[in-house]
């Protein structure tokens, strides 16, 4: 399926960054190493910005920075065949970036998004600004057929990298955690943090007996999850 196609799926831009802040926020539960986690979220990634990220350990990644004039996407899928390692050059899919909005074009040189080299890990790209009424992509020159592990598909890897913000659902979040962390996980707290209703020490107990409330300080903060009535501001703005 086209990425394009896939897109059309998600919400607007403040329900995306909702949905990134409670994946952050079960996988900072259930996993208090940080290295370890799937999913996470860095309210204070720039002035004004927020990135959340997921990175799956075994070298796919997507990253997502919520700004001021909307949000923007990129994700990395290393076996895809749209990987800019696919030739000596290095250099992104055709299409994959030619259409990029002038005010996400510093992103595309960001370090954080770059290997060692400088080659831009990127199989994924899309974006949504602020006065667009849907999230939008590039026009990419078709893939080999048979190159993705999927036989071919034109999508970069996005439905694999991008599956729970797709879903949306807790269900779907309780199935992806208890085969990647092999514990059993409450299907009414993970409802209780999709909805991002502030943490109690029950609600944390529920999901990690061997954690504290007290323990998520920190995370609870660098995510920009709800402590109160509201959820925080930043990228969540952007529509």
């Amino acid at each position: 399926m086209l990425v394009a196609e896939l897109i059309r799926r998600l919400p607007d831009t403040p329900a995306v960054l909702a949905r990134c802040r409670a994946l952050a926020m079960l996988d900072a539960v259930l996993s208090p190493d940080w290295a370890d986690r799937y999913y996470s979220c860095d309210s204070g990634w720039a002035p004004g910005e927020v990135m959340a990220s997921m990175r799956n350990g075994s070298g796919d990644s997507y990253s997502i920075v919520f700004t001021e004039q909307g949000a923007f996407a990129l994700g990395f899928d290393h076996e895809s065949a749209l990987s800019p390692y696919r030739c000596d050059a290095r250099e992104p899919w055709p299409g994959l970036l030619d259409e990029v909005p002038e005010a996400f074009r510093a992103q595309l040189e960001e370090p954080a998004f770059r290997d060692e080299d400088g080659v831009l890990e990127a199989t994924v790209c899309f974006w949504r600004e602020r006065a667009d009424t849907a999230w939008r992509t590039g026009d990419l020159a078709p893939a080999p057929d048979g190159g993705d592990r999927d036989g071919g598909d034109q999508d970069g890897g996005a439905a694999r990298l991008f599956d729970l913000l797709l879903d949306g659902s807790p269900e779907a979040y309780r199935d992806f955690a208890e085969e990647y962390y092999e514990v059993d996980v409450d299907l009414d707290a993970v409802r209780h943090v999709h909805a991002l209703r502030p943490l109690t020490a029950a609600l944390v107990r529920a999901l990690n007996p061997e954690l504290d409330l007290a323990d998520l300080a920190d995370d609870i903060a660098e995510i920009g999850y709800p402590t109160g009535g509201c959820v925080p501001g930043g990228g969540a703005a952007a529509g």
